[in-house]
């Protein structure tokens, strides 16, 4: 009997001295690791993917978008260009002019390619993407908008002829309705609003 007392007592011991040893390491563990803080900066607070759905422009959208813009600057290249992309330097778009009102469309300020030069009566302007946040914008384009942050939304535009009903070759993103940028051939730009 007192052999089995001793046996309980020793194991009950143990379990006590290895219970506050598992506790005091994991307390120690807990806080003495440095946080990692680019665990939390890396997760988009909305993390929603993107909607493919294709509708009219909200009115936010329309009083930001429609107006005459500026191309101003080359932004880069998406992970996949193809040989119309004019690598490294893109297409000579810097400095031409679009036009983008409710009831008409213009590119036939891209001067030095005819291809893309068009004007359209009562084009048909439609957001065919909206994506929430940076990563999601990514994981379907695979464009690195340079200064895209991670919670920026990208409205993707496209436009087509009424007519005939199909697309021109080339798309805008427009980011939180403040920043427009025009995609063609997987090479993007950055555009400046001329007027309203």
């Amino acid at each position: 009997m007192e052999k089995t007392i001793l046996a309980v007592m020793i194991i009950l011991m143990l379990t006590l001295a290895y219970g506050n040893v598992v506790e005091t390491t994991l307390s120690a563990n807990i806080s003495s690791e440095p946080k990692n803080e680019t665990d939390e900066s890396i997760i988009p607070k909305n993390t929603s993917d993107c909607t493919i759905d294709r509708t009219h422009l909200d009115r936010e959208t329309e009083a930001y978008f429609f107006g005459a813009w500026k191309v101003e600057k080359l932004l880069g290249f998406a992970n996949s260009y193809n040989d119309a992309s004019e690598y490294p330097a893109g297409q000579k778009f810097i400095g031409d002019e679009l036009i983008t009102r409710k009831d008409f469309f213009s590119s036939k300020g891209l001067t030095k390619y005819k291809k893309y030069q068009y004007e359209l009566d009562n084009p048909i302007y439609e957001i065919t993407t909206m994506c929430y946040n940076s990563t999601s914008f990514y994981g379907l384009y695979k464009i690195d908008i340079p200064g895209l942050k991670r919670d920026d939304g990208v409205k993707v535009i496209s436009i087509g002829d009424p007519s005939t009903k199909l697309g021109i070759p080339f798309s805008f993103f427009v980011v939180n309705n403040d920043r427009l940028i025009l995609l063609s051939e997987a090479t993007i730009f950055e555009l400046k609003k001329l007027t309203d």
